[in-house]
């Protein structure tokens, strides 16, 4: 099987670099493609889009269809990993499923969606954290509720970075994205995927394990 697999920011990129190794069996393949932010889904899906907009959902419907004819009679699945932040989840599955549906021929696809955001899935892992950094506070990471809607970012850095969330964000969007990156790079190599504790992580872990076995 071939893994076409679209993350919404370069540090998913990172660490799905690292952790889908770990995942699938020998004999299958995998691509990752990242882009500027998760964006919104167009209000009509058949619609242009400028090509100045580099965002996951906006560029969705045009990437499912072409990937569609790529892939027609071929062994291969589209992942689509993104955050849920604040959506619900139900209603948000619902939308990337009618996408979906409305491409013909359509892709294998699985929607994978992180709650809240990509960090929980870090945060499913505690010793992997606690290995990349020794410091972090025990108080903070022995408190979180796997999957909860929690500021899921704000939450890891309160834990990791002297000075907390506050300090990145005096910074600018520039350095969060920069420690989300440094996260991938040092978490990830850590993690081990058949203990991690977030759900949607799993969820993740075992369709990838299903369709590569």
């Amino acid at each position: 099987m071939h893994f076409h697999i679209l993350s919404e920011d370069l540090s998913g990129k990172k660490a799905l670099e690292i952790l889908v190794p770990k995942i699938i069996s020998q004999g299958n393949s995998f691509e990752i493609h990242s882009y500027k932010g998760l964006g919104s889904l167009p209000k009509h899906l058949d619609q242009k889009v400028d090509p100045k907009v580099e965002t996951l959902l906006n560029k969705l419907p045009m990437i499912l269809r072409a990937l569609g004819k790529t892939y027609l009679h071929k062994n291969a699945c589209v992942f689509v990993i993104c955050d849920l932040d604040r959506k619900d989840l139900k209603n948000f599955r619902q939308e990337l499923l009618k996408t979906l549906n409305q491409c013909h021929p359509k892709p294998l696809t699985r929607f994978c969606v992180a709650i809240e955001e990509n960090e929980a899935w870090y945060l499913g892992d505690i010793p992997a954290i606690k290995s990349a950094y020794p410091h972090a506070k025990d108080e903070i990471l022995s408190s979180y509720i796997n999957d909860s809607i929690c500021g899921t970012w704000e939450y890891l850095a309160s834990a990791t970075v002297e000075g907390g969330p506050q300090k990145l964000i005096n910074k600018g969007w520039w350095a969060i994205g920069e420690q989300k990156f440094y996260w991938a790079e040092n978490i990830s190599p850590l993690m081990r995927v058949d203990q991690n504790r977030s759900p949607s992580f799993c969820y993740f872990r075992d369709c990838l394990r299903e369709l590569s076995d």
